[in-house]
């Protein structure tokens, strides 16, 4: 049975991933990528220097490690997510 608690956050989670666009493998890949770091932020056992409770520093981390994936394999990744609703670019993000 899930508590109150993790309804919640799954909830808030979920709802930030409308804002993180469906598309290919490396698209699909970065809101998997999102919910699972993005859910263990928001847990109360977080480790907040790994897992920061902000959703553009756990967008940027998750996109640069898809974007590393992508150049292993040859590939271009460009993200596509809500600029109104994150930061864009208000971040470092390596290629």
């Amino acid at each position: 049975m899930f508590s109150k608690k993790l309804f919640e956050m799954r909830e808030k989670v979920k709802d930030e991933l409308n804002h993180i666009y469906k598309g290919d493998i490396y698209q699909n890949m970065l809101r998997n990528y999102y919910f699972n770091i993005r859910m263990a932020s928001l847990g109360k056992k977080a480790d907040k220097e790994k897992y920061p409770d902000d959703k553009d520093k756990i967008l940027e981390m998750c996109i640069n490690s898809v974007r590393k994936w992508a150049k292993g394999h040859n590939k271009e990744f460009e993200p596509k997510f809500d600029t109104s609703f994150f930061k864009p670019y208000a971040f470092e993000i390596r290629g």
